[in-house]
């Protein structure tokens, strides 16, 4: 199990995909308010598709709520400032990966606060960043690749 953290997300289409992946990953969704857009934006429905039933949604009013209830818990924060790399730390299961916002990230002195639980997406120097929804799916797979992706297909068919 992986819980999927959004803090602040702005864009509606993100947040669909995200779901979507965590839809077919049985992840958790945590999203931390404010919120870009209404949840039950047709957009935001539109990306999911019909994925938004298969869903564990939970919504924060803030980042102190939030913190409040799971900062004890295994948080790693995904930022473009971590020094490690999404790979080279273990993931146990339960596992809270946090992403912020799409303008800006997340806030400073909750990189500082958990400095050494901070990961980064490699990328070329002169590249800001990946897409939030496209992040998300990048260590949410590795997460889950380092359980065994539990209660996962992991066969496909070829049938005709």
């Amino acid at each position: 199990m992986v819980n999927i953290v959004l803090v602040e997300p702005e864009i509606p289409q993100n947040c669909g995909n995200i779901a979507r992946t965590c839809a077919a990953t049985r992840s958790r969704l945590h999203l931390v308010r404010p919120l870009g857009f209404d949840i039950s934006d047709r957009a935001v429905k539109r990306a999911g598709l019909d994925y938004w039933p298969m869903v564990d949604i939970t919504v924060y009013d803030g980042l102190d709520e939030f913190l409040q209830k799971h900062g004890g818990d295994e948080l790693w924060l995904a930022t473009t400032k971590a020094p490690k790399s999404y790979h080279e730390v273990r993931y146990a299961d339960g596992c809270w990966l946090v992403f912020g916002k799409e303008t800006a990230g997340l806030p400073e002195f909750l990189r500082e606060r958990y400095r050494d639980r901070c990961v980064r997406i490699p990328m070329r120097e002169d590249a800001r960043s990946l897409n939030l929804s496209n992040s998300v799916a990048v260590i949410c797979y590795e997460a889950l690749r380092q359980q065994g992706f539990p209660e996962l297909s992991g066969v496909g068919s070829m049938a005709r």
